[in-house]
């Protein structure tokens, strides 16, 4: 099929999600298992628990005995309970990462606690569209101290789904933010793959069955470590410490071999990292180019994280020649033979 199209299933029992671009895998989501660490995005009642000494952080004690670490804890004193939320996975063995700047994410608008005002994603250029949206938000009763964010969702959006949706998060967030009570609690779930789906996969058809829509066949690619693009094969190999991408140029012994195959890597990588749930340190083992080249890899690389959801920061070179990259841990790895 033709353009975007969102397929829900499940799969070991869990709930999942799968972006079509033209019959391609584009994007994939799978719920976390009941045992897993809290889902980025929960909002959690935490209670301060030890300093951090030297490191400026404090361990946050939440609900089921689970620990956080919240960084920049100026202030707090141990015993205190305050709103955090969950920035991203938290990797084995290690606390749960938080931050207390607070959001309700929504379709359209993201709820602001602690800024003020309306703004508009500078995504939605249209100068009535951006009036449109602003005559939709200037019509509520702002709690104190929240702002919202227009999301480029909204562009052309339903006015009614608009504001209902706007109605509910500031709702929600001014119940939250008005709670005082005392223990470690969860207070916003952060969605399961379905709804973060529907949330941000906007200007898509939606239908049902991994099978009938060939998300499977897809599946069964990411099992492999090789990913096949063109001419060039990319070896993608997740370990406790980092993900290693190996670049091999195969059969192409060229003397601008090694450049396309790293050019490829660079358009090829995005999707494969988000389809395949890795984040964390990556290092990427190049093929050997010119030093005058990294420049053109670097554009080409940074032009296809561009469009990507996750943020990715792009590190730079090491001293052997491979290039870093650090990527957020929205998801988390998907499990071999989940698929099979």
């Amino acid at each position: 099929m033709k353009g975007l199209q969102i397929i829900l299933d499940e799969l070991d029992g869990r709930p999942a999600a799968a972006l079509m671009w033209d019959g391609q895998l584009d994007d994939f989501l799978l719920s976390a298992p009941d045992d897993a660490p809290p889902t980025p995005g929960s909002i959690f009642r935490a209670i301060a628990d030890r300093p951090m000494k030297g490191q400026g952080g404090m361990m946050m004690k939440l609900p089921g005995g689970q620990m956080a670490l919240f960084r920049g804890a100026k202030g707090i004193r141990p015993g205190d309970a305050f709103l955090v939320q969950v920035t991203s996975y938290a990797e084995a063995g290690k606390a749960v990462p938080v931050t207390d700047r607070v959001i309700f994410k929504g379709r359209y608008v993201i709820v602001t606690p602690g800024a003020k005002g309306i703004n508009v994603s500078r995504q939605i250029r249209d100068e009535e569209e951006k009036v449109r949206l602003l005559d939709i938000l200037h019509r509520f009763e702002m709690p104190e101290d929240v702002g919202l964010i227009v999301r480029s969702n909204a562009d052309g959006a339903d006015e009614e789904e608009i504001a209902n949706e706007a109605s509910h998060f500031l709702g929600l967030a001014q119940a939250v933010l008005s709670d005082d009570s005392q223990d470690a609690e969860l207070l916003v779930d952060g969605g399961d793959a379905h709804e973060i789906a529907q949330r941000d996969w906007v200007h898509s058809e939606t239908a049902h069955g991994f099978e009938a829509h060939g998300v499977l066949d897809a599946l069964a690619l990411l099992d492999s470590d090789a990913v096949s693009v063109g001419g060039t094969t990319l070896y993608i190999e997740p370990t406790r410490a980092l993900v290693a991408v190996d670049v091999n140029t195969g059969g192409d012994f060229s003397p601008a071999s090694g450049l396309k195959a790293n050019l490829a890597c660079a358009r090829a990588l995005p999707r494969q990292l988000r389809c395949r749930g890795l984040g964390g340190q990556i290092t990427l083992d190049l093929a050997p180019m010119a030093k005058k080249d990294r420049k053109q890899f670097e554009q080409a690389l940074r032009s296809a994280f561009k469009a990507d959801a996750v943020e990715t920061a792009l590190v730079g070179w090491t001293p052997l020649g491979h290039f870093e990259l650090q990527r957020k841990r929205e998801r988390l790895p998907l499990p071999k033979g989940i698929a099979l």
